[in-house]
């Protein structure tokens, strides 16, 4: 039986990631570590759920750089770039701008220690915790709202068809106090725009 040797790959060749992300495996060298995979740019920007467009923006302000080049000059990007990338959309879904991420990374990148560092985003941290359970809790709020205006306007279904809009200010199957604000809103609005034509 002859020995087979197996020859290094001139060139790099496509492989598909989790997903089904195009990524380019890069077998060592200067653009990767061994079984390294690197992402072009639409590689990148599947596999993090944003577009190209906002990859590039956040190339331009600092926040994501690329781990090398191909050979054919594309930017390549190692998975610490996707995990950057995913970090960004996490911090503008809790409400903060690129000016502000690309602020909080230059703070973070020119602290004097790493505890200072840390402290860092523990502040910024701490007060989007506060944000967030607030709004969980103006939205659980709106939730109960919403269910109570549904049960309230189930009724409407049982109305004659023949009545009139304006006879629902003084529905007989409800208190007036009854109506949650989100049905009592809208009758008000009704309310005072008749009151602006008959005038």
């Amino acid at each position: 039986m002859q020995n087979r040797v197996h020859l290094p790959l001139a060139q790099r060749e496509p492989r598909e990631t989790r997903g089904g992300v195009p990524s380019l495996v890069v077998p060592g060298g200067a653009e990767g570590e061994e079984g390294g995979e690197l992402l072009q740019v639409g590689g990148l920007a599947k596999a993090a759920g944003r577009t190209v467009r906002a990859i590039h923006l956040y190339e331009e302000l600092g926040l994501v750089k690329p781990h090398g080049r191909s050979k054919g000059k594309f930017r390549l990007f190692d998975q610490e770039a996707l995990l950057r990338v995913r970090w960004i959309a996490k911090m503008q879904d809790l409400g903060l701008t690129l000016a502000q991420i690309q602020s909080i990374v230059r703070e973070w990148e020119q602290a004097p220690s790493a505890p200072g560092a840390m402290r860092l985003m523990r502040s910024t941290y701490r007060s989007k915790l506060a944000e967030t359970r607030a709004q969980i809790a103006r939205l659980r709020s709106l939730e109960v709202e919403l269910a109570a205006s549904l049960n309230y306007l189930e009724t409407c279904d049982t109305c004659d068809p023949e009545r009139l809009l304006g006879a629902c200010s003084c529905c007989e199957r409800h208190e007036p106090e009854a109506a949650p604000e989100l049905v009592a809103g809208f009758h008000a609005g009704h309310r005072v725009g008749s009151g602006l034509e008959d005038g």
